[in-house]
């Protein structure tokens, strides 16, 4: 009884974890419309740094700032700001729920991704999964059907450098200082960013400014509700909760943005969401995933403004070990 009190706190911590990122996103979305991606994140970013800075305040661990693995650290660095950049566009640019259609696809793309650079074996179910996942893809895109944009290059961009991001980390985390992992995408975001600002800066009111501090409160509040979903309930439960943004890009893309999604975007995401579902439940069962990547994956797509939640987990779990 206790352990199934346990994962339905969970999966609630869960639920409204993702409900507030997808207010967040809806913030990104309208600031979009009107100010480049790289405007955005900038100053989420520089609102993020002192929430994240009293979280590592904390860290009693020794060692220096340097990478053991510096270019897989260079490598996920790279993915991070790209992905950051290319969701936050696709999101301005794109209807809310065909945005997270194919940012679901993220899921299938680490099972892929995993097989050379984790060495992990993909079986014919998984693999068959991923097929399918991926035609649910080109349900949503219809190429040759319906005019491809930006705004979808962007979001399969967004998909892929996030998932590559997710296996690296799972691949060098054991190495690497946590403090490391999560200082250097943010760090990056800040110089890079920050060198590009001048070529698209827009003068911001006040409002707007505010809705950037939203933006950085918001992830900060859904992180702090997805650790403590990990921390509650077994990684099989809260995962598919991610799906669950699916259902408010619905209700605020109709109410907000006078959004409908068609048959297409939907038919597409419910095989991508269904193949997504079927390879978290397939690398639960012991026998089957040797690294466990899109369990492990425990994060949104990476933008760079807030750590990885498999991070913070990491870290807390040190902390009290050593207590």
């Amino acid at each position: 009884m206790r352990h199934a009190k346990s994962n339905l706190r969970g999966a609630l911590m869960a639920l409204t974890a993702f409900a507030v990122f997808a207010t967040h996103d809806v913030v990104v979305k309208f600031l979009g419309g009107t100010y480049s991606a790289v405007q955005i994140i900038f100053f989420s970013v520089l609102f993020s740094f002192p929430l994240v800075t009293f979280m590592l305040m904390n860290d009693r661990s020794d060692g220096h700032l340097r990478p053991v693995h510096p270019w897989w650290t260079a490598v996920r660095t790279v993915c991070t700001v790209v992905t950051g950049v290319t969701a936050f566009y696709a999101f301005s640019k794109l209807p809310l729920a065909q945005t997270y259609a194919i940012l679901f696809a993220a899921p299938l793309l680490i099972t892929l991704l995993a097989i050379p650079v984790l060495g992990e074996k993909v079986g014919i179910r998984r693999g068959l999964a991923v097929v399918v996942g991926l035609a649910g893809v080109m349900i949503v895109l219809r190429p040759g059907a319906a005019p491809l944009t930006l705004g979808h290059a962007a979001a399969l961009t967004a998909a892929v450098a996030s998932s590559l991001a997710s296996v690296i980390v799972r691949k060098i985390g054991k190495d690497e200082r946590a403090v490391v992992l999560l200082l250097y995408p943010m760090m990056a975001n800040f110089v890079v960013l920050g060198a590009a600002l001048p070529f698209v800066y827009r003068p911001m009111p006040v409002a707007h400014i505010g809705m950037l501090g939203v933006i950085a409160a918001f992830g900060f509040v859904a992180m702090l509700l997805i650790i403590d979903a990990y921390r509650s309930a077994e990684a099989v439960i809260v995962a598919p909760m991610q799906y669950s943004q699916m259902v408010w890009a619905a209700v605020f893309g109709a109410l907000i943005f006078n959004e409908n999604p068609d048959a297409y975007t939907l038919a597409g995401a419910a095989v991508i969401i269904a193949s997504g579902l079927y390879i978290v439940l397939r690398e639960d069962r012991g026998n089957v995933s040797l690294n466990h990547p899109v369990l492990q994956s425990k994060s949104r797509p990476e933008t760079g403004i807030l750590p990885r939640i498999s991070l913070m987990l990491r870290r807390i779990e040190r902390q009290e070990a050593d207590d």
